[in-house]
């Protein structure tokens, strides 16, 4: 008998210290996790399990038929700076307030961070469990999401807005009949400008593309625009409808010019053609086709029954109305963007690079040639002239350029026939 309480004794030693090397164990390697909220299936075992009071009546939870919350009351909290509260105890849980207002004013606003910092988590407030039914929260809540701790201030976000496009205004020209200005641009779409009110008043839709110029007729009352779909549309200014669709280049049309006399019409296209138009049968005059590269650039002369075009090769003059070949500017060896020229036939041709040359119209002379400075701050890619005219007078040329400048250039005084002589 005294062998067999010896081994009774032992075993008994043995099993205490088993059972406490088990726990010192848990305790070091499951620690954290060892006082976890409790999982909702087991909380809806246990009470379905406590449904019956020791007298054998059945008790009815008061939230039958919603879903029941899992309340987090455990002792032991989630790693410091979570910001989340799993105890029951006022002092861990104001603790834990006071860290989570802190994290979070760095998140928010200076004032939103204020106002949040100053509230403090209610004694014994309760905190919803992962999973749990979206119900109304205290203001400053802190919710698990994916083991990241988020507040509900910040879950809202603002729908994403896409950027609008900036279109480039392509084309403007004033009605001398009318308070009316008239645009076109990249966005395919022809307005009208009320010069009163200084808003649009009229949209005129039809092109494809982007619209690179318009025109008004001198004596109807029609715009004409030209497009990089390839074709030009006459519209009606009154009712904003359209009349006629040119159709016949066969690349983007990059200039138009409206005369009172026939052909009242005359394009530029891309496909190195010049067509002469007829406005009432809305079909071609005249093909031109002489130059070798782009037409860019159209222009009518104010006085002469004459007009010119420009284009990388060459600028040439014309004579209406079948388009007559009079003759060749040479030297200006650039994409020519624009041209105009006065009733005193000075003549000027504008280019991507910068450079400005001016001509005498009957003899193609080229007495000048400018280049255009930058301005300061500015690359020298983006010298180049867009766009060029003469004001009401006459005597003073204006300039649109890339660097985003207009420039504005007067008549030297000094000049005289012997200082600067016209071969």
């Amino acid at each position: 008998m005294s062998y067999l309480w010896l081994i009774m004794e032992n075993l008994c030693l043995w099993m205490n210290s088993h059972k406490r090397e088990m726990a010192i164990k848990l305790n070091n390697e499951y620690g954290p996790v060892l006082h976890m909220p409790t999982s909702k299936e087991n909380l809806k075992e246990k009470d379905t399990q406590n449904a019956s009071d020791s007298y054998g009546h059945k008790q009815y939870p008061a939230n039958q038929g919603q879903e029941v919350q899992c309340l987090a009351t455990g002792t032991h909290p989630y790693p410091p700076g979570s910001g989340v509260a799993l105890t029951a105890d006022p002092k861990i849980q104001r603790m834990l307030s006071e860290s989570a207002a802190q994290s979070l004013a760095v998140a928010l606003p200076t004032s939103q961070a204020r106002v949040d910092a100053n509230r403090s988590a209610p004694a014994g407030g309760e905190y919803r469990h992962p999973g749990a039914s979206d119900q109304s929260q205290p203001a400053g809540a802190v919710v698990m999401d994916g083991g990241n701790a988020k507040n509900s201030t910040l879950m809202a976000k603002k729908a994403p807005t896409m950027p609008k496009p900036q279109c480039s205004v392509r084309g403007v020209i004033g009605s001398t009949r009318s308070a009316y200005l008239f645009s076109c641009g990249e966005d395919k779409q022809v307005n009208c400008w009320d010069l009163e009110y200084h808003k649009v008043i009229r949209h005129s839709h039809g092109h494809l593309s982007t619209v690179y110029g318009l025109d008004m007729h001198p004596t109807i009352n029609v715009l004409v625009t030209c497009s990089r779909d390839s074709t030009a549309r006459i519209w009606d200014v009154r009712t904003k409808a359209s009349v006629h669709t040119l159709s016949g280049h066969t690349n983007a049309v990059a200039a138009v010019r409206c005369q009172a006399a026939e052909p009242q019409i005359i394009t530029g296209s891309h496909d190195t053609t010049i067509r002469l138009w007829d406005l009432v049968a809305g079909k071609t005059r005249v093909t031109l086709t002489n130059h070798k590269k782009s037409v860019r650039a159209v222009v009518l002369h104010p006085r002469h029954y004459t007009f010119a075009s420009g284009s990388p090769d060459n600028i040439k003059q014309w004579k209406f109305p079948d388009g007559s070949f009079i003759q060749n500017l040479y030297g200006h060896n650039a994409i020519i963007n624009t041209l105009t020229v006065n009733s005193d036939g000075v003549f000027v041709s504008g280019a991507d690079n910068g450079t400005m040359h001016l001509w005498d119209w009957r003899t193609g002379y080229n007495f000048q040639r400018v280049y255009a400075a930058v301005q300061p701050g500015s690359l020298d890619s983006e010298s180049g002239i867009f766009a060029c005219a003469f004001d009401q007078s006459e005597s003073r040329l204006l300039t649109a350029e890339a660097d985003k400048t207009i420039k504005v250039y007067g008549e030297d005084d000094t000049a005289t026939e012997e200082t600067h002589p016209v071969s």
